[in-house]
């Protein structure tokens, strides 16, 4: 009897954690090797559904209290299938088994097909497989920026400003961070034709936040405040700067704001400034949805359904040798898994995930196999030398294949050597218009990053007078996070972040 009750209790504790927490946390991994599994698929019923990351973690927000006939259901190309009821739901750490199957099931209903003739199946069947005229998609979007600095030198060869010396220029050059992480992340639906893409996206913004260090802005902040007080003492109103490097040169008024005060408290209760603050939030928030926009456009249109994509491995196959290397098991369907390598100057090497049944690729891995682009001249430099990432899609009830993931890790160098000469001139005073003069030669190396991770849950068909009658309305700015909040998307399902994202923390 006891034993009885104990197990009621016990049973009872579990579903009042599920019910009280409204989500589940955990990570996969391989039974076999114990490596974490990525990119696996964890749905709640048709609609509700998350991606595990890199590591292979996830967690999932129920919209309401689960029932005992919730089940979640987990899949991942090569792994067995894994169904657990929400509320039998007790282990942090899930072990996925892989499949194995037999060529001859492959091949009961399909032609034994070469890899080209595959490929050529798939580009007679692009049209039909993803095309969703009108669409909307709530979604999850991440772009982590990291900065490294290789190289930071001034020398200052002359100057008749004497605050403005060798001196003044290495403090500049001290407060220059080596190093800079920044993470913006937005909740959104996002409504999209395969028409026109570029022309007819609209975004809506739920909720965004920006992770970075604003003491690195604080730090300039107080240059520009000294550098506006030497301007102040030394340079004319009325004055116009020069600037030359190199060959070049060119002419820029002086910012008259630099001779301003400050607001006063006063000044700053007036109706016109509280009115001109207002507008220059409403331009923020605008700004920030316009560009959230044109990235998500930039990200996806980068995919390899469409003509222009630089992943040209459909639409320019003669350029790739193809080979099918295994064929794996996703839900209830099997797909061929061929790679992809340059055999004409192409750019890229990867691996395809393709639907034996209706030739959709449901998974493209690539990778960039040399340098992208080059340019150095007159002491500019820029390369681009890493691009690579992976599309997901997914079949939805009407048979069309939507996105479900898109990930894109860009990496760039960056450098800048030469003379940079600053003349003062002013065509009001008598005899040399020449006033003042500052001349350096500098030399900045600067290797940049930018992993961009978008997640779609839930994807819906609109009509289109539905589509038509949405309007954007810029209402939202991210909100600033000095320091990882694991709080701030609470409720919400997302991206977990990684162990980079989690230890962020400003520095004091």
């Amino acid at each position: 009897m006891k034993q009885a009750y104990l197990l009621i209790l016990v049973f009872s504790l579990s579903i009042t954690s599920v019910v009280a927490q409204h989500s589940i946390n955990a990570r996969l991994i391989d039974s076999v090797s114990q490596k974490p599994i990525p990119f696996a698929n964890i749905t709640l019923g048709k609609k509700l559904g998350v991606i595990s990351n890199a590591d292979g973690v996830f967690q999932i927000h129920f919209k309401k209290n689960p029932s005992p006939q919730d089940s979640l259901m987990i899949s991942c190309l090569g792994y067995e299938n894994k169904t657990i009821p929400v509320l039998k739901f007790k282990d942090s750490l899930l072990l996925l088994s892989p499949s194995s199957i037999e060529l001859d099931e492959v091949l009961v209903s399909n032609k034994h097909y070469t890899a080209d003739e595959i490929i050529e199946k798939v580009y007679e069947n692009l049209e039909q497989n993803y095309s969703a005229p009108f669409n909307k998609s709530r979604l999850f979007y991440r772009v982590s920026y990291f900065n490294k600095m290789l190289k930071k030198h001034v020398d200052v060869k002359k100057t008749t400003i004497p605050e403005l010396n060798q001196k003044f220029a290495d403090s500049i050059l001290n407060i220059l961070p080596n190093t800079n992480a920044d993470y913006t992340e937005i909740l959104g639906d996002f409504y999209t034709t395969t028409s026109d893409i570029i022309d007819d996206a609209k975004l809506d913004i739920i909720k965004a936040s920006h992770l970075y260090d604003k003491n690195n802005a604080v730090s300039f902040d107080g240059v520009e405040e000294r550098l506006n007080t030497i301007l102040q003492k030394r340079i004319k109103r009325d004055s116009y700067f020069k600037v030359k490097s190199g060959l070049f040169g060119t002419k820029t008024e002086i910012d008259t704001t630099i001779f301003n005060d400050e607001p006063t408290k006063e000044e700053k209760q007036t109706e016109a400034f509280l009115q001109a603050q207002k507008k220059k939030e409403e331009a923020r928030k605008k700004q920030f949805l316009s560009y959230r926009k044109s990235d998500l456009i930039d990200l996806q249109e980068s995919s390899f359904i469409f003509e222009d994509s630089d992943l040209n491995f459909i639409y320019k196959p003669n350029k790739y040798e193809f080979e099918i290397v295994d064929h794996l098991f996703l839900n209830e369907a099997f797909v061929y898994k061929i790679t992809f390598k340059p055999k004409r100057g192409a750019d890229y090497k990867g691996v395809l995930y393709i639907n034996t049944d209706d030739f959709a690729v449901v998974r493209a891995d690539y990778q960039n196999v040399k340098q992208l682009k080059s340019f150095n001249l007159l002491g500019i430099s820029y390369e681009k030398n890493l691009f690579k990432g992976l599309f997901i899609y997914e079949q939805d009830d009407a048979k069309n294949y939507k996105l479900k993931y898109a990930e894109s890790v860009d990496g760039t160098n960056f450098g800048i050597k030469r003379p940079f000469k600053i003349i003062e001139k002013n065509k009001n005073t008598k005899g040399r218009r020449k006033q003042n003069e500052i001349s350096t030669d500098i030399h900045f190396i600067m290797s940049n990053s930018e992993k961009r991770e978008l997640v779609v849950f839930e994807n819906s068909t609109l009509s289109e007078s539905s589509f038509n009658n949405f309007k954007e309305n810029p209402d939202v700015k991210p909100t600033y996070l000095p320091d990882y909040d694991p709080t701030f998307w609470e409720g919400y399902n997302v991206i977990e972040p990684n162990q980079a994202i989690k230890s962020f923390k400003s520095i004091e």
